[in-house]
């Protein structure tokens, strides 16, 4: 059993992760960071929501890129195969459930 204050994370790096739980090899991790990731595309699906803060994530569609505004609240599903970027606007906190071993 966990309890974990999602806002009371802070890493000392960007995309620093907090390890919550594995369950048949799929993970959830809580990060903290404050700089944009890098594109990139995942083997499986991914599910990204954020905790704290604003991020701006950026995906292609067919070659295109888009924007999303998350806030606190929101989620966004990648399908596997979907290229895509987060640049968190200030610091952010986010929980993203994924295949263990994705980036």
């Amino acid at each position: 059993m966990k309890i974990i204050r999602s806002t009371e994370f802070t890493g000392s790096r960007a995309w620093e992760a907090l390890d919550i739980a594995n369950m048949n090899g799929i993970t959830t991790r809580l990060h903290w960071t404050d700089q944009p990731y890098r594109w990139h595309v995942n083997d499986g699906q991914e599910v990204f929501v954020v905790l704290d803060g604003r991020v701006q994530m950026h995906y292609r569609e067919k070659g295109v890129e888009h924007i999303a505004e998350l806030n606190v609240g929101d989620i966004f599903y990648a399908s596997a195969g979907t290229e895509h970027v987060a640049h968190p606007q200030g610091a952010a906190r986010i929980l993203v459930i994924e295949s263990e071993g994705s980036e």
